[in-house]
């Protein structure tokens, strides 16, 4: 079914090419300025989004073998990830339950067990506290009791996500309306991850507004690779989740193919974005590559972090890993020096007070979605959120009306 659905878009997308057509809102959107860089709707957003919906939070590829880990802070929060013995991935909160100290540095690793830094009380992989030190002199525990505390966690389509609220009431399966079943098509389970580097940047919806922006490519990316890219786009929704992918009329070659025929280049190229936070991208430094984008609120509402995750089909020989580091280093520059370094000054601008609101075009149906989506979230109760995804689960072909106004 997902790459009948995939061949659907590809076929949508030529119609529109051969047409030369988009598809459009029937309302332009106005949303207020002081949504990105309020203090306390920024708040708000991490409490009621990055706190309660699953993030993507690591890949297969980082940790393909038993014993894996990794590390990080994810909103605030320090998270750590393992492959058990058994192969199955597991996420807790990185804090110890004797008195919270982090237990593992930020970074990938390789272990048979878990040891605070602190007090060298020790954990093994599923997160079961099997030792206490001086154990005569602390006092009898039951150990049982005094696990690592589990967040949900789920691999899927070699992608691992995490909730952030270990008594979440969203299933992680429901928040991903589907959209799983079509990035399965990248066979990520195999990939290799071949390297990772952070880009400071501005708001977390001024970067993300750009993850779905085609319109600016010719401009801004004008000196770099924009000549090469449409500046039209059409938008495929899977509850919260965007496809964006430009009208293309070399998809002619492809459309009386059987299905199982169609190149998987073909079906999945355009950037895939997974709300509230990744954007994967694909590219061909060094072989069949992607870059994931991993995009996270810094510590003040008009800052973010975006750690860049280059992941590759195959692991390169020696001249495969130089072109994945040009590739990778110019992704980092394009991003850092135009496209991070114009929403910095967007950021500036916007905090100015100058203009009561920015505005969407009928051609920017993915910002009208995200917006939308990012809007539900914060009038939304925990108990309700299943039933909102759940209502919301499909739209596929997107261009649907949206208010006019957003606040």
């Amino acid at each position: 079914m997902s790459k009948e659905q995939l061949i659907a878009v590809a076929k949508n997308n030529l119609a529109h090419a051969e047409a030369g057509t988009i598809a459009q809102t029937e309302a332009f959107l106005k949303v207020p300025a002081a949504n990105y860089y309020c203090p306390e709707r920024w708040q708000q957003e991490m409490n009621q989004i990055f706190k309660r919906v699953p993030l993507l939070l690591a890949t297969t590829a980082e940790l393909p073998n038993p014993g894996d880990y990794k590390a990080l802070e994810a909103a605030g929060t320090p998270v750590l990830i393992s492959r058990t013995s058994s192969g199955e991935v597991q996420a807790f909160y990185n804090m110890c339950s004797h008195r919270g100290a982090q237990i593992m540095p930020v970074g990938l690793g390789n272990t048979h067990r878990f040891t605070c830094p602190y007090h060298a009380w020790t954990y093994n992989l599923q997160g079961e506290l099997t030792a206490i030190y001086a154990n005569k002199d602390f006092g009898d525990l039951d150990k049982s009791c005094h696990s690592l505390t589990a967040l949900p966690c789920l691999e899927r389509a070699g992608l691992i996500w995490v909730t952030l609220n270990q008594n979440s009431t969203l299933p992680i399966e429901t928040f991903l309306s589907g959209y799983d079943d079509l990035l399965a098509e990248f066979g990520f389970e195999t990939w290799h991850h071949f390297k990772s580097q952070a880009v400071q940047g501005p708001n977390w919806k001024i970067a993300y507004d750009g993850y779905m922006d085609l319109y600016h490519l010719p401009i801004l990316h004008k000196d770099t690779f924009g000549p090469d890219y449409p500046n039209r786009a059409n938008y495929y929704n899977w509850g919260p989740h965007q496809r964006v992918a430009g009208p293309d009329p070399r998809l002619a070659e492809y459309k009386d193919l059987a299905p199982e025929d169609w190149p998987d280049q073909a079906l999945t190229s355009g950037v895939w974005t997974i709300f509230p936070h990744i954007s994967i991208a694909s590219f061909d430094g060094g072989g069949r590559s992607i870059m994931l984008s991993q995009l996270f609120p810094g510590d003040t509402p008009g800052t973010s972090v975006t750690i860049q995750h280059y992941l590759m089909e195959y692991p390169p020989d020696e001249a495969q890993t130089q072109a994945a580091l040009t590739q990778f280093e110019f992704l980092k520059y394009v991003v850092q020096e135009e496209d991070y370094a114009t929403g910095l000054r967007q950021q500036k601008a916007l905090e100015s007070g100058g203009k009561p609101f920015v505005l969407f075009g009928k051609n920017e149906g993915g910002g009208h979605h995200f917006h939308h989506w990012v809007d539900l979230l914060l009038k939304t109760e925990d108990a309700d959120l299943p039933a909102l995804f759940d209502e919301h689960k499909t739209t596929f072909f997107s261009a649907k009306k949206q208010d006019q106004n957003h606040g």
